[in-house]
């Protein structure tokens, strides 16, 4: 398994586990593999009871990195640069993007899509990077996307929350 993907499996692993573990929840289902909802980048659907009692669902797109120390976000444009894809956070159909540092277990709550109007509105303002996904033996494809400092997000966009899931759940 390569780095990449052993990130995605412990990230949606940590998630699911943190979903699960609040009182309110009702169920959470792993979509990841489902193709209606692949095509509508969303991993987890979240059924629980609102505070007034009544059933609620919201969808959630994970997004996992292992770069805490840079003290951005990697948001992904382009998903594959060859065919011109768009990338997840320009068309993710989830109300949230969980995005989680595996280290220190830090999650940060993205509402969407209040994030990518943000995000849209200030794109030429963070640096464009590249970067690499395995697909295979000896194979891959470039993704691009762009460094948003965490702060300014956080600061900038309502709604936005961060948590440590390592004291929620003692990971």
């Amino acid at each position: 398994m390569s780095a990449a993907s052993a990130v995605a499996v412990q990230a949606a692993k940590d998630l699911e586990a943190y979903l699960r573990n609040k009182p309110e929840t009702i169920e959470v289902l792993n979509v990841e593999d489902e193709p209606s909802c692949r095509a509508k980048d969303i991993d987890l659907i979240w059924t629980y009871r609102r505070s007034d009692g009544e059933q609620a669902v919201k969808t959630i797109e994970i997004k996992g990195d292992r770069y805490y120390g840079t003290g951005n976000y990697f948001l992904e444009t382009i998903s594959n640069e060859a065919k011109n894809t768009p990338g997840c956070f320009m068309y993710t159909a989830a109300d949230y993007v969980f995005y989680y540092f595996l280290e220190p277990k830090e999650l940060h709550i993205l509402p969407m899509p209040a994030t990518r109007d943000w995000f849209q509105q200030h794109l030429t303002s963070f640096p464009e990077k590249k970067t690499s996904t395995p697909v295979g033996k000896n194979k891959f494809y470039i993704t691009v996307g762009r460094l948003v400092p965490r702060q300014r997000i956080i600061d900038e966009v309502p709604g936005v929350r961060v948590m440590d899931l390592a004291a929620r759940l003692n990971f």
